[in-house]
């Protein structure tokens, strides 16, 4: 009798067994055909579009006006120029027009990407964080009609210990005066300053903004020599970065003793270059790259071979 019952749920067993296999085999087309439209629906992380931007600090000891930077970034094949706005203003002292630089650039295929200026928003201080605010109006005022969309925002002023969440308080209001204006602030950290030298302390600013526009302005030399180093960039978005100031530093001088005029071409110092090309080329959308040096043995060099040296290096990474 036990013999039967055994035999009876074994038989039970394998009937079960063949309607499950049966049930399987009749979902796996439905399955692989879900499989295959979720992946055709899933968008594609695209690459990241390099535009590659001369910072006329590089060439800065030659003593170029701003028509001939513009037409140095030109014969040497980079798409944009980021000037400093003392170089505007004394284009413009000299009786000339926006008008007729924009035209400059224009004809010579280079865009003006950015613009390096001082304005005081930052400063603790409500007066001279006032003045900042006019300053950077007026200047901003000045790149719109230049054609140019961004400007960077250094703390110029703050005073350490910084107080991250009022600092974020006026970015957002900087970017206010950005879309007022049409000019986006582009929140720098120097790695030498005291106050503001870490990509923590953007990354805890711009999120104290709360605001989609907040863009920060990362360079190579600046994340080594604050401490910064390169893996925290992968935290942070692609559109949150717009342009990156591209150069490399030496390895033979300790980190606290490196100065801007050591800077070198890319991939002639210690930077991890390959790896940082990989953080920025995975992110996506489109990137400036914008190569900026202070190194004076640059400076005693034929201005064209460096413009097209800086250009050709940084090619090799990206």
């Amino acid at each position: 009798m036990d013999f039967l019952v055994f035999k009876r749920k074994r038989n039970a067993s394998k009937m079960n067994s063949r309607r499950q296999l049966i049930k399987t085999l009749a979902l796996t087309p439905l399955v692989g055909a879900i499989a295959t439209q979720v992946e055709a629906h899933s968008p594609k992380q695209a690459k990241t579009e390099f535009i590659f931007s001369l910072n006329t600090s590089t060439v800065r000891g030659q003593k170029l006006s701003l028509p001939q930077l513009i037409e140095l970034a030109a014969r040497a094949g980079y798409q944009g120029l980021e000037p400093w706005m003392m170089e505007i203003e004394g284009y413009l002292q000299e009786g000339k027009s926006i008008a007729s630089l924009k035209k400059l650039a224009s004809d010579a295929g280079v865009t003006f990407v950015d613009c390096i200026g001082f304005p005081t928003w930052m400063a603790q201080d409500e007066e001279k964080s006032k003045q900042g605010f006019v300053q950077m109006e007026k200047e901003m005022g000045i790149l719109a009609e230049l054609g140019c969309t961004r400007v960077a925002a250094p703390a110029i002023g703050a005073e350490a210990p910084l107080d991250l969440l009022k600092a974020g308080e006026r970015y957002k209001k900087l970017l206010d005066l950005g879309r007022k204006t049409g000019v986006m602030p582009q929140l720098e950290f120097w790695g030498a300053y005291p106050a503001f030298f870490h990509l923590g302390q953007a990354l805890a600013v711009a999120a104290a903004a709360d605001d989609p526009d907040a863009k920060i302005l990362a360079d190579v030399y600046h994340l080594f020599r604050g401490g910064s180093g390169f893996e925290g960039l992968k935290l942070v978005d692609g559109q949150a970065i717009s342009i990156f100031h591209l150069n490399d530093f030496p390895g033979d001088i300790p980190r606290t003793n490196q100065q801007d005029k050591d800077r070198v071409f890319p991939g002639d110092g210690a930077a991890p270059l390959q790896d940082l090309a990989n953080t920025l080329r995975a992110k996506g959308g489109q990137i400036i790259l914008s190569l900026e040096l202070f190194n004076p043995e640059y400076y005693a060099m034929d201005a064209d071979y460096v413009a097209k040296t800086g250009l050709e290096k940084m090619k090799r990474y990206f």
